[in-house]
């Protein structure tokens, strides 16, 4: 491990739930955005690859989340909408980058959501380290 990475690392133990629910989004957002980078340039498989790791990282959304709360259940069915709204666009159904945009901006809006709520609420997800990230 380099030290970049191990450096990253360390960051990443050392934040709060709500920081590293926020991290998830963002890496979310920031792999669709990539998604729709490579669908212009037709580098179909960082295009793939961009999808698959943007699903992984809401199907770990949807494990973490803390059933005993009562948003969770509205979280799960959302986060299930956006795999398969990913997997239909992953299998060449709806390759328009407006589809990108739309699973994207969904994001973006649940992540502002959590941050502004960050500050008020109890935690609707229980976050774990299974270097999802990496």
């Amino acid at each position: 491990m380099n030290g970049y990475q191990k450096y990253k690392e360390n960051s990443i133990y050392s934040m709060s739930g709500p920081e590293l629910l926020l991290l998830l989004y963002e890496e979310a957002i920031r792999r669709l955005s990539k998604a729709e980078y490579a669908l212009e340039d037709k580098e179909y498989g960082m295009f793939e690859d961009s999808l698959l790791r943007t699903s992984r990282i809401v199907r770990y959304l949807i494990d973490i989340l803390d059933m005993q709360q009562p948003i969770s259940r509205d979280l799960r069915r959302i986060y299930q909408y956006l795999i398969y709204d990913i997997s239909r666009i992953k299998a060449g159904r709806e390759r328009e980058k407006e589809e990108i945009g739309r699973v994207r901006r969904i994001l973006s809006e649940l992540k502002d959501a959590f941050d502004q709520a960050s500050l008020k609420v109890k935690d609707t997800h229980v976050v774990q380290n299974r270097g999802i990230l990496g």
